[in-house]
């Protein structure tokens, strides 16, 4: 190529460069000129939209008196639990209650065929109306012998072996006596009654069956449902604050609720604490107490327990969701006069369902921002939407 062609070249490639930057001053100029035309219509331009307000929701801080409460999950525990067995061997001739029936502490439960029991019983009357029928003639002979000694007429010898005789029968009717007791109390163990009052369960043994003294089954099993306990465990950490109440002679309220944490059961005291920390979690098992009137409890339930330790008076609460958590700590949006929000850090305390107490870095009666947080920053300006 000759050096006239390369000089040609070289000026055709100047002006297509030139013209590529005349385009995108053109293009920038337009867009500059329609943001700005935008802007004095009224419709946003680029700039507009950085001013533009973020539409939030707030809250206002109020003072209330707020609960300290410690979250536990427990199970629901009968009070008492015994397994009814029969204490006499026999033939299971009648069942006298109805599988998940209330009963009370006596009511007849279950009856033995008490016939050879009864047949026990008449043995040790009979046996022991002869044995006193023998001692009343042994004391009529010693009487007797007692006069014919006074009058010498009888020898002491005689007079010493009717008295042990007659200490003999004495002896016998002492052991009779035992047995008709023994006879009339197994006979009273042939009829099955409930030793505690509370609720059956399913029977494991139908009637017509042998059962016996060592049948550790048992014939069904009755658990005390009213009142009703329930355990449940806390940290050691917050062991020393519930013990501190309890040395002030406070009585605790306990709160149950469902599995879904949002229904309440029911309402009872704390009763006892554990004497141990168990080491393998490092908590403390505790133990409440409640009415149960509805019977909302059954055994073996798990429910959320709510332990209230303490009422905190004229506390600053403001919704949970207002809070946030940076590399300052907790802080809050807080809506300034002029419709723009500070990031405020605040300290927060206890926690009552939705709400949080502040401890510090908020007044009573300030707004904070509990919706649309994620689009704030320090400065921006905010609408209120709803309080």
């Amino acid at each position: 190529m000759s050096q006239s062609e390369k000089a040609r070249v070289s000026r055709r490639r100047g002006w297509i460069w030139l013209i590529v930057l005349l385009a995108l001053a053109a293009g920038m100029y337009f867009y500059l000129n329609r943001s700005d035309t935008e802007n004095q219509s009224g419709l946003p331009g680029m700039r507009g939209m950085m001013d533009m307000a973020v539409p939030v929701r707030t809250a206002t801080a109020t003072e209330s008196s707020v609960q300290v409460v410690l979250p536990a999950v427990g199970t629901v525990t009968a009070l008492n639990t015994v397994t009814v067995t029969s204490r006499v061997e026999g033939e299971l001739e009648a069942v006298l209650f109805a599988e998940g029936q209330k009963v009370q502490a006596g009511d007849m439960l279950a009856r033995i065929d008490p016939r050879p029991y009864q047949v026990a019983l008449d043995q040790a009357l009979g046996q022991q109306a002869q044995n006193q029928a023998l001692l009343e003639n042994a004391q009529r002979d010693l009487r007797r012998y007692e006069q014919l000694f006074k009058q010498n007429s009888l020898a002491r010898q005689q007079l010493d072996t009717q008295r042990a005789l007659v200490q003999q029968y004495q002896g016998a009717l002492v052991s009779d006596q035992a047995e008709v007791d023994n006879a009339r109390l197994q006979l009273e163990f042939a009829q099955i009654k409930a030793p505690i009052s509370g609720r059956v369960g399913l029977r494991k043994v139908d009637p017509g069956n042998l059962i016996g003294a060592g049948d550790t089954e048992g014939l069904v099993v009755i658990t005390q449902t009213q009142p009703i306990s329930v355990l449940f465990s806390l940290p050691q950490a917050q062991l020393p604050e519930v013990r501190a109440q309890l040395r002030d002679g406070n009585t605790l309220t306990v709160i149950l609720y469902d599995s879904t944490n949002t229904r309440e059961l029911a309402r009872g005291v704390l009763v006892s604490i554990d004497n141990q920390i168990d080491v393998a979690t490092g908590t403390v098992r505790m133990k409440a107490q409640f009415p149960n009137e509805d019977e909302a409890l059954f055994p073996n339930q798990f429910v959320n327990v709510r332990l209230v330790v303490n009422t905190l008076e004229n506390a600053l609460v403001i919704p949970a969701r207002a809070v946030q958590q940076g590399s300052i700590g907790s802080f809050v949006y807080r809506v300034l006069e002029d419709n723009t929000v500070k990031v405020q850090p605040i300290v927060t305390g206890a926690v009552q369902e939705r709400d949080v107490t502040v401890l510090e870095g908020l007044q009573r009666g300030q707004v904070v921002v509990t919706e649309g947080v994620d689009r704030l920053r320090d400065g921006a300006k905010v609408e209120v939407v709803e309080e």
